[in-house]
């Protein structure tokens, strides 16, 4: 503390005493709000340099080097599906129990090669040869009732017939005895009761011959009517016994088909029930592919389309024959025919590399097909800045994608680059930030 002195002045400019209004100075520092402002305002900078410089809710540090990061570039895209494809006989026929029975013979190992007619194996059922006595019993009953009537017609039709025979006798002799009285009558030589009883007689006859005629007639279509249902009626009682006949002999179980015999392991002596699956015959040296398409290309997939298959360094053609339109487990099924000459030496339940031609080559603007797809759809994809240091999220149009490529329509500029690889763990961030080591 330092006190100074001054001398004070009085009205004449003489010096006065000034002990009197000696009075310390003290220097004055900083007020204690002041300090508590300025406190605070640095308090508040330092909270917006680490908002501003920390990373956001909407960002993410990710590794460069653990990203996968693609150029968009021009080129021809090759619009085709790559399948995975299993061997299947072309055609399967299907052996069923068409009536039960117990396995009496079995004359084919299973695998083996079978011709079409050729027996497997010999049912018997005893209750169903009983039943078949019985029909074929009644069934020829019913035949001789009807063949019975059917001779009763013939015998009325006969008989109808002779009586207009005698008839028409009858009238052209009553006629030539009626014309040959006539003029003697006229004379006198014949009197007028014969002559009138011969021209009664001849009226009589001929009216009678007219109604035998309709009679016929009408009898005639009657029974032509009625033969015609018997002959229908037998013609179906036949049928009906020769059905029966062909359900005993289906006992007899034989190949439907020539191929190879699948799935064939009924025993002797084993009871089989009606209708159940015996085994299978699968076309020989015929075969097909079925793959299990993404139902993704559900809407892309028709009949008729071209596929290839790769084997022993080959290509061979083919082309969809079927599609099971049905999804199961997010795929559905197709099914392909080899156009022309098939692989050799495959086998059932082998797979092969297959691929399905979807559209004709074109030019596009194209990125890397990658993991990110499955989890962005194709509706964005993370965009990396200019200067490498960042990646942001942006809204795209994806089209058409195959094994290798993805056409962009809408989004991306060439030479753009873009992340490909999985989006896992970031994918609800907005902005990723690259960190290079």
């Amino acid at each position: 503390m330092s006190v100074i002195q001054m001398a004070a002045m009085d009205s004449d400019g003489r010096a006065q005493s000034g002990g009197a209004m000696d009075r310390v100075v003290e220097a004055k520092g900083l007020s204690s709000r002041l300090k508590i402002a300025i406190g605070a305002a640095v308090v508040l900078a330092a909270l917006i340099a680490f908002y501003l410089m920390a990373p956001g809710a909407s960002s993410q540090t990710v590794a460069a080097d653990r990203v996968t990061i693609s150029t968009v570039e021009k080129g021809r895209f090759d619009d085709f599906l790559p399948l995975r494809a299993r061997v299947t006989p072309l055609v399967t026929v299907y052996l069923d129990a068409v009536e039960g029975g117990r396995v009496e013979k079995v004359l084919v190992e299973d695998g083996a090669m079978v011709q079409q007619g050729q027996l497997l194996a010999i049912l018997s059922n005893s209750d169903l040869q009983l039943n078949l006595l019985a029909r074929q019993t009644e069934v020829t009953q019913q035949i001789n009732s009807m063949r019975s009537q059917e001779l009763a017609l013939s015998q009325t039709r006969i008989s109808n017939e002779r009586a207009v025979i005698e008839a028409e006798l009858s009238t052209r002799k009553a006629q030539r005895q009626f014309e040959m009285q006539r003029p003697l009558a006229e004379k006198g030589f014949v009197p007028a009761k014969i002559y009138r009883d011969s021209q009664d007689d001849y009226f009589a006859n001929r009216r009678r011959s007219e109604v035998l005629r309709r009679a016929q007639a009408t009898d005639e279509k009657l029974q032509s009517s009625q033969l015609a249902q018997l002959r229908t009626s037998a013609a179906a009682l036949n049928t009906s016994l020769d059905i029966a006949r062909s359900t005993l002999d289906a006992l007899n179980l034989r190949a439907p088909v020539s191929g190879q015999l699948t799935a064939f392991s009924i025993q002797v002596g084993q009871s089989m029930n009606r209708g159940e699956r015996l085994g299978q015959i699968d076309s020989a040296g015929r075969t097909k592919l079925v793959a299990q398409v993404d139902e993704f290309y559900l809407g892309r997939v028709a009949a008729g389309q071209i596929a290839t298959a790769e084997w022993g360094g080959k290509t061979y053609r083919m082309k969809v024959a079927k599609i099971y339109p049905q999804v199961r487990n997010g795929t559905f099924e197709v099914d392909f025919q080899f156009v022309g000459a098939e692989p050799s030496e495959i086998q059932r339940g082998q797979t092969l590399q297959t691929k399905l031609t979807l559209g004709d080559p074109a030019p596009a603007l194209l990125i890397p097909n990658g993991a990110f797809y499955n989890e962005t759809g194709g509706a964005w994809v993370f965009v990396v800045t200019p200067d490498g240091d960042e990646a942001v999220k942006r809204q795209v149009r994806l089209g058409r994608r195959n094994a290798d490529y993805i056409e962009v329509l809408d989004g991306l500029e060439p030479g753009e680059r873009v992340l490909t690889s999985p989006y896992t763990g970031f994918a609800d961030k907005d902005r990723l930030d690259l960190e290079t080591k």
